[in-house]
């Protein structure tokens, strides 16, 4: 499976069968976690069959079976939430492409957590992950027009990251974003309240996949 194939099959699930994740599936999701905290000095976790973390009357709600997630957090900085948005993401079409089901900003206590990170270093959001009961269903998404902006024609590459921006999982499903291309330097910018830089290293992380970050330079 390919990135782009990942992301076009890859929908928000909140429901998880009793199946166990693979030992192999979770060696390569660890290996995936590593390379992303060596390439981002994020303190990413992966928390595997641990149900008592999504045991709270609200997590119940929303969530079923789920007892797979990943940890995102890191140093508190000015970056951290677009890091985590970006590097998590990557992660979620990592294990899409192992066959896995996924859901951003799963309900759960950051406290339980809290004992195992520096001083200052925090939680961010999770993630979960397994089996689905469904693959979950696509939503409606805006027009491109909509999501971006160029001073000309549009050119191949752009179009492309476009495709790919409008497949990414933002909060609430808002896609509450927009791109702007002048010469070859883009700009992304979101406004989403309180999830807007998670949802801007989301959206970035999927323009740059569908781009091809040669193609064009962030401003």
């Amino acid at each position: 499976m390919t990135t782009m194939e990942a992301m076009q099959k890859r929908h928000s699930v909140r429901r998880y069968t009793e199946r166990e994740v693979e030992e192999e599936v979770l060696a390569a999701l660890r290996d995936e976690v590593k390379k992303c905290n060596d390439e981002s000095g994020l303190n990413i976790r992966l928390v595997a069959n641990d149900s008592e973390t999504f045991n709270s009357l609200l997590a119940k709600i929303n969530f079923s079976g789920a007892k797979n997630f990943f940890v995102l957090a890191g140093k508190v900085s000015e970056g951290l939430e677009e890091k985590a948005g970006y590097f998590g993401e990557r992660l979620v079409l990592k294990a899409q492409e192992l066959g896995l089901n996924t859901c951003w900003g799963a309900s759960f206590s950051g406290k339980k957590f809290a004992a195992q990170l520096a001083d200052d270093e925090k939680v961010v959001i999770i993630i979960s992950f397994g089996y689905g009961e469904t693959q979950g269903m696509p939503h409606k998404g805006k027009p491109m027009e909509s999501l971006c902006k160029t001073d000309g024609n549009m050119p191949d590459w752009f179009r492309s990251g476009m495709e790919a921006v409008m497949l990414a999982p933002t909060a609430v499903n808002k896609q509450k974003f927009l791109f702007t291309l002048s010469g070859n330097t883009v700009k992304a910018e979101c406004n989403n309240g309180t999830f807007s830089n998670i949802d801007l290293g989301i959206v970035k992380y999927h323009f740059e996949a569908g781009a091809g970050i040669e193609n064009f330079t962030w401003r």
